[in-house]
Formats: structure tokens, C-alpha cells, sequence
């Protein structure tokens, strides 16, 4: 992580030395300034560090850029497979795109209407298993990928028919997938179906999730883990 920092910072402090003003959210080197508060600048340089750390080939690089506190605030993102090199980006109320390509969700799926889901994808505890459990009974097939960003992108074209984290995760490292995922219209949500817009993307805030890339998939998931509290 810190090395992948290092190359982040130095781009970023050009623009500094270009005269563009901000401040930067890292997880390895916390908050610094540039000049101004907003924008502020989320780096997190290594999404799915341990994957890095232990040979597995998937992890990527997440920015997103907002003019205040909160999720909502977020107006721009950027998600890069490190591994294969593929983009997705976001800009709020303009769309996302994938490789350069407007991003559509699937159309394979638009809702369960009774039938089991095709994909899940879960965050990658141990526990989240168990307490994903009403969601992995009615699943086909179900993939733990270890990096949150990737996960909520690939969500956001419908690769994931849901994916759930339902262990408190940081909003922080969710921040550019959750703006992907708005812009082609899915939904996102903690486990109770509360959601996210005005939580605070910071290094202390967690929350649950769950999301999809249509309302009624999303509807249908909050329905199935309710269904067994």
C-alpha cells in the first residue's frame, strides 16, 4: 500500500504545483491539505491489499473525489483493476463507464420473481458467510473476490446479481463503486435497508451493505434476509 501511495501522492502534488487546491483522504497517510478542504480526494492505493500481499491477482486502485462529507457528496470515481488493467469511472449525474464504454447493467436479470439467485458475492470474513446465510440458501453459485471496490464495480454492471457485506465495512473504501452503481441505477443499502447517502466517508465510519443493479433485485434481497431475522 504505501509503495502504490507514493506514486498517488506525487500526481497528486503536481497538481498542487499546477495551482489546483484540495486535500486528500488516504488510509495509509491520513488527511493532508493541499491548499482547501473540497474537493477532498479519497486514495485508497491498494483495494484488497492482502490479495497483493499473498500472490492473488485481484486488487485495484479506488479515487473518488467529493465536494463535502458524505456519500452523497460524492462526484466522482475511479475504479482500476491493478491485475488487468480494466477502468471503470463515474461522474455524478453523467453516467459511468467501463474501459471507456458507457456501462450498462445486465439485462440477464432484472428481478428474481421466485427463482434463486444467479450470483452472489459477499464481503470475504469468515463470518459474513453466516450472516449472509438466507442469501447463500437461495444463491446458485456465490464468489468472495477480497476487494470491495472490484465487487460493488462489477455489481454495477450486473455480474453480481447482489452482493453483501454483512459485517460493518469502512464507507470510505466504497466510495467511487457506490457512485458507479447510482449512475446506471442500482441501489445500495445497509442490510436493513437504510440508506447510505448521508454517512460520512471518513476512516472511521462502517455500515453494512447491500446491493444490486436494479431496485427490484435489491427489493427482493432485503425481502429473503428479513424473511429469517
Amino acid at each position: 500500500d504505501r509503495a502504490a501511495e507514493v506514486v498517488v501522492f506525487s500526481e497528486l502534488a503536481s497538481l498542487a504545483e499546477r495551482g489546483e487546491r484540495f486535500s486528500v483522504l488516504s488510509e495509509e497517510a491520513g488527511h493532508r491539505s493541499f491548499g482547501a478542504d473540497y474537493p477532498l480526494v479519497l486514495v485508497d492505493p491498494v483495494d484488497g491489499s492482502l490479495n497483493a500481499k499473498q500472490g492473488v491477482p485481484l486488487f485495484g486502485l479506488m479515487l473518488a473525489v467529493l465536494d463535502g462529507p458524505t456519500v452523497a457528496d460524492t462526484y466522482a470515481g475511479l475504479v482500476l483493476n491493478l491485475n488487468t488493467g480494466e477502468e471503470w469511472r463515474a461522474v455524478r449525474k453523467q453516467g459511468a463507464w467501463r474501459d471507456g464504454k458507457p456501462l450498462q447493467p445486465s439485462a440477464r436479470l432484472a428481478r428474481l420473481g421466485g427463482r434463486r439467485i444467479e450470483l452472489l458475492g459477499l464481503e470475504s470474513t469468515p463470518r459474513a458467510l453466516k450472516l449472509a446465510q438466507p442469501l447463500v440458501d437461495r444463491s446458485n453459485k456465490i464468489r468472495i473476490l477480497g476487494s470491495m471496490a472490484i465487487s460493488i464495480a462489477l455489481t454495477s454492471a450486473g455480474g453480481f446479481d447482489v452482493f453483501c457485506a454483512p459485517i460493518p465495512v469502512r464507507v470510505f473504501d466504497m466510495a467511487a463503486s457506490l457512485l458507479l452503481l447510482s449512475e446506471v441505477g442500482g441501489v445500495a443499502s445497509d442490510v436493513q435497508g437504510e440508506r447510505l447517502d448521508r454517512l460520512r466517508c471518513d476512516l472511521e465510519t462502517r455500515t453494512t451493505l447491500l446491493c444490486a443493479p436494479t431496485h427490484e433485485l435489491h427489493a427482493e434481497a432485503i425481502e429473503i434476509l428479513r424473511a429469517r431475522q
